[in-house]
């Protein structure tokens, strides 16, 4: 697989309660682009996403991250350790629409944690980290105020630092503006368009025309039967 594919989707089907979600999805997705998917409500798109992080595996159908296959250790023929597929879930970001928060953290405690206890560094390292992407994000102002006190938009933004903290190769965004309100809106979008232009690797769920029109490399219109 050429080193500039970040993901790659081959013929990926899944099934829930004998109801077909997926039918063999074909998606490749180039390194440094921006891939939106729109679509109505119910058609897959979200599931699509958590296959892309092995939140749902697919009942068939292959997909690699930055050229190994998730899911698979291709060398030993066999499926991956819990350990192996751990690291390779660390190379991807997923950003909510509902944020999942930890309510009772501060914002930089929550995007500190899982340095902390993922990528194993020290608490000063992972505290200097928080707040770097915080300030990337332009929340650095509320690091220690808990996310009960937070807008809808604000919650947002901690989620995207929180993501961009463990330095994932690709970001998966599942319609991280639908349960805003919208005046709040344009300031998610607005993180997420100069993450665009720093040349993050991202794939977005959204209804968001405006944004896929200005923002993506390749815009993909999903409909329920394909």
């Amino acid at each position: 697989m050429p080193e500039s594919i970040a993901v790659s989707v081959k013929n990926v089907s899944k099934q829930f309660d004998n109801v077909e979600v997926l039918r063999d999805i074909n998606l490749t997705v180039e390194k440094g682009t921006v891939v939106s998917i729109l679509g109505s409500s119910g058609s897959g798109k979200s599931t699509l996403l958590r296959c892309m992080n092995w939140l749902e595996q697919p009942d068939r159908g292959e997909i690699h991250i930055g050229g190994q296959r998730l899911g698979i250790d291709e060398q030993r023929g066999r499926a991956m350790s819990h350990r192996q597929l751990a690291k390779i879930r660390e190379r991807v970001g997923m950003v909510f629409q509902s944020f999942n928060l930890w309510p009772h953290l501060t914002v930089q405690q929550n995007v500190s944690e899982a340095l902390l206890r993922v990528k194993g560094m020290k608490r000063d390292e992972a505290n200097a980290m928080a707040m770097q992407q915080l300030e990337k994000v332009g929340m650095a102002h509320k690091a220690d105020v808990y996310p009960i006190t937070l807008s809808g938009g604000q919650k947002q933004r901690v989620a995207i630092a929180r993501s961009l903290a463990m330095s994932p190769e690709v970001i998966l965004f599942d319609e991280p503006t639908s349960a805003l309100d919208p005046e709040l809106v344009n300031e998610v979008l607005g993180v997420m368009k100069a993450l665009a232009a720093e040349g993050y690797t991202m794939v977005v769920v959204t209804h968001e025309m405006d944004f896929a029109r200005q923002v993506s490399n390749e815009v993909v219109f999903w409909r329920r039967d394909c």
